[in-house]
């Protein structure tokens, strides 16, 4: 804490994307703010809000810079080129906001990725600010782009030498897995300090009356089926103003709905390390299974179903709605899909939900589906850890380092498959809402394991130290 009369330190946050999808980032900026005391700069690109704790606070200031013109039907021949005037656009663009725009900073910190030009700039930028700088290592960027280039591609190549030169510039390196950590410092002779996620102070249980206020928000969008009905087109109380979907008030009362979809949510940025065809066909396995078990057929009319949720019946296995949240290039390419899917007892929604109110969908869902698969294997997904600071069980794609945040059977399940999503939702919903006992399960072992360690206390024990040090110059 600087005393009367002192100067009060800087940090500045560097992120090549929209700052609103950059939840880590913002929670470093209130922790900057909040337990380093030190007055905090954004550097980064608008398009979502963030947090309204991030707008309010009078000692982070957020600098918007103009993102790179999106060039529709792009002729492939001209795509090498883009590949390269984009990244020098970005780095000039990048000098002019850290050496012109801001005051300069104690301590640079940089999300990577993406790693070109960012990394090269910061380094730039803190060599003529003579200020340190600091990685903060959420994946490798040449993985990510060798997703779309395939990894013998030269421009991958060339990308992961300037992404291990310029990282290994940096003046002290933080990073989201122990896995990670290990490959920072055997393969590219970095040493990080593991900041694992943590959810905020706002991402907690959802309260009854704090689910029906949302559910009245997102009504509208809940009822938009893009112009087809579906099985939770109809069900609510149309006569009754106070009734959602889910919830219904009774005078100062409010009640769950008996008959109510199990509601599933899945957050994604729409790119190709999330294959949702694996949801898409878990989806339609299990539509069919139901039928199955139920003795349908293929000609049971869908308004019959209707008539039934209308009338409050409940079936042994539940309708299930995800709601999917998120924006990202490939969503409408999974829209279309989904407007052709033909299903009788799941309905999809996608939506983007303000920073407020997206936790608050969290705490009324009733499982969490994640399929993130890393395109390192190395780092952890934040959806994840924001649905269990909200008491959400979570199935998720299996790989590598996973386990290091997902305790099978405890508080989620892992799957590799359709098939085997298929069958966890079977599973879990069976008897929905009052007899599936493996779903109350899951959901005690999150209450359970709710970590005690809050992000707060996991950046005072890690974060702080590691930064305190770089700006003083004894890292």
């Amino acid at each position: 804490m600087p005393g009367k009369g002192e100067r009060r330190g800087r940090a500045a946050l560097v992120v090549l994307g929209d700052i609103g999808r950059s939840p880590r980032m913002q929670y470093h900026a209130l922790s900057l703010a909040r337990q380093a005391c030190l007055e905090v700069d954004i550097v980064a690109y608008g398009g979502s809000d963030p947090h309204s704790a991030v707008l309010e606070h009078q000692s982070i200031h957020i600098h918007k810079m103009k993102p790179w013109p999106a060039i529709p039907h792009l002729p492939k021949l001209l795509q090498p080129l883009m590949l390269l005037f984009k990244p020098v656009f970005q780095f000039v663009m990048l000098l002019w906001f850290l050496c012109v725009k801001i005051p300069a900073p104690d301590v640079f910190i940089v999300q990577n990725p993406p790693s070109v030009p960012t990394l090269v700039a910061v380094k730039w930028a803190s060599w003529l600010r003579r200020s340190k700088f600091v990685v903060d290592w959420h994946n490798f960027g040449y993985t990510l782009l060798a997703l779309s280039l395939g990894r013998s591609s030269p421009f991958v190549a060339v990308y992961r030498w300037f992404e291990k030169h310029y990282g290994k510039m940096a003046n002290g390196s933080l990073c989201v897995t122990q896995a990670m950590q290990l490959e920072l410092a055997q393969n590219w002779g970095i040493k990080a300090t593991v900041l694992y996620d943590q959810p905020p102070e706002f991402f907690h249980p959802t309260l009854l009356e704090e689910k029906h206020k949302l559910f009245c928000r997102i009504d509208k969008n809940l009822d938009d089926s893009c112009g087809h009905q579906d099985c939770v087109s109809h069900g609510k109380d149309e006569l009754n103003p106070n009734a959602t979907l889910f919830t219904t008030q009774v005078g100062t009362d409010i009640i769950l709905n008996q008959n109510r979809p199990a509601l599933i949510v899945s957050s994604t940025s729409w790119t190709p390390d999330e294959d949702f065809n694996i949801l898409l066909e878990a989806a339609l396995m299990y539509d069919r299974r139901v039928a199955a078990i139920l003795n349908e057929d293929d000609s049971t009319p869908e308004d019959v179903l209707s008539r039934e949720y209308c009338a409050g019946k409940q079936f042994l296995y539940p309708r299930l709605l995800f709601v999917i949240t998120g924006k990202g290039p490939e969503k409408q390419k999974y829209e279309e899909k989904l407007r052709k899917l033909k299903l009788k007892r799941v309905a999809f929604r996608t939506m983007w939900l303000s920073a407020e109110d997206y936790p608050l969908l969290l705490g009324s869902a009733d499982l969490g589906v994640c399929l993130h698969t890393s395109s390192s294997g190395l780092d952890l997904p934040m959806k994840v850890v924001d649905m269990f600071g909200c008491g959400l069980p979570v199935c998720a794609v299996s790989y590598s380092c996973i386990k290091e945040l997902v305790k099978v059977e405890k508080n989620g399940l892992l799957f590799s498959s359709s098939s085997e999503l298929a069958d966890e939702l079977m599973m879990l919903f069976k008897g929905f809402p009052d007899e599936c006992d493996a779903l109350k399960l899951l959901k005690k072992g999150v209450q359970e394991t709710r970590s005690s360690v809050s992000w707060e206390t996991e950046w005072e024990a890690n974060a702080k130290p590691l930064i305190t040090e770089v700006i003083s110059g004894n890292f």
